[in-house]
Parts: structure tokens; sequence; C-alpha cells
């Protein structure tokens, strides 16, 4: 599971003009993490063409609850840079916590149609075991315990609803995963990415380009 204060989306140039080339892509980062953990993927989206301007990372408190707090605050994030790119919908990529935020955000924070592609690296989608050692005092890790009421209202009616393209990587080597079969979801395209540890999908060549290729 890898707190920041909240990066702005920018306003450019091509923003006053018209719509992005592209769909822009949001980086939303992990538990005790920040937006500077996707400096790697981000240099390989600009080696694929991607421009700045269509680069976006979001960065939060990750103490806080997903459903009260963040996914409201991750959902003003894409309407602001929904606004300054003149796009109708994003792609989003979510490390690990991250995973639960925006697809809350999907299913039931207004977010259904203002995503295109979502792709989790690592993602305690049904709970991890591991969450249990920060519970006591962190509301996110207390989000990420299995049987908890975000991972509940996650689970109910269609894992993977509406249109959106739902892509996950998992390792069968994540120590911070515990089952690895938490990962997968039923609907998404779900990608064995070998032998990873779990900040390691930060960071791999094959997980990159799988995620490049999963939003384009």
């Amino acid at each position: 599971m890898t707190g920041a204060a909240q990066a702005q989306p920018r306003t450019t140039a091509q923003s006053a003009t018209g719509a992005a080339a592209r769909t822009p892509v949001i980086f939303v980062h992990g538990y005790n993490a920040d937006p500077g953990v996707w400096g790697s993927l981000r240099e390989d989206f600009r080696s694929s063409g991607y421009t700045d301007a269509e680069l976006f990372s979001w960065g939060y408190d990750t103490d806080q609850s997903v459903n009260e707090t963040l996914s409201g605050e991750f959902a003003a994030y894409v309407d602001g840079v929904r606004a300054q790119t003149g796009a109708a919908r994003v792609d989003i990529v979510a490390h690990s916590f991250g995973s639960l935020v925006t697809r809350w955000y999907i299913k039931h924070g207004g977010g259904l149609d203002k995503v295109d592609d979502w792709v989790s690296l690592a993602g305690p989608n049904h709970g991890t075991s591991t969450a249990w050692a920060c519970a006591l005092w962190s509301q996110a890790c207390r989000d990420m315990t299995p049987g908890s009421y975000v991972q509940d209202g996650l689970a109910e009616g269609d894992e993977t609803p509406g249109a959106v393209s739902y892509t996950t990587f998992w390792s069968n080597c994540d120590e911070v995963i515990n089952p690895d079969s938490s990962v997968p979801l039923t609907g998404a395209a779900n990608v064995a990415a070998g032998c990873l540890e779990h900040n390691d999908f930060l960071g791999d060549d094959a997980v990159s380009q799988g995620v490049r290729d999963a939003v384009s």
C-alpha cells in the first residue's frame, strides 16, 4: 500500500483552444504515498506521445474515508480536469488504495459516465488482511480490510458497472495484497503481471506497456 497536497489540474494553452488530443489520464497513488510515485510511468506516457497537458496526478490525504471524503474530492478533481481539457471523459490509472477511491467514485460517486478506461495496479479490490495492521488508527486501512463497508459497497451487484473498460494487474509475489485473488474483478481484463512486489508495479516495463495499451 503505497499523503500530499492536492495536485491541481494544469491550465494549458491547449485547454483554452479545445479538447485534448487524447483522453486525459489521471494517476491516483496508493496509501501513504504521493503523486511523485508516478514519475516513471508518466515518462513512459510522454514517450508514447502524451503531453503534460494530458497527464494529471491527484494527491490526497490517504488516511481519510473512501466513501465519506475521498470519492467526493476526487469527483471535484475529475470535473476540474474535464473543464480544463474539454474532455467528456477521463482515463484513470490507480495503484493500491487508489483503486478503491476511484472505483467508489465510478460506482457510487457519479463517475460512471465520466470515465472511459480504469486501470488498477495491485488494488485491494476485495480487501487485504495486511490492512488490519494499521486499521486501529487509519480509516483508509479499515476501508481496505475484508468485509468493510467500502468493500461490501463495491462488491454489491455488478463489480464493473457501465460502459467503462476495466483492467487489473496482479502479482503472486505481492507482499501487501493478501490474498492475491483480491485484485481481479469480474468483468475486467485481469492481467497476471508475474512475480512483482507491491511497489514494483510502478516501474515495471511490461506493466507500463500494458497500462498504455489498456487506455489507448
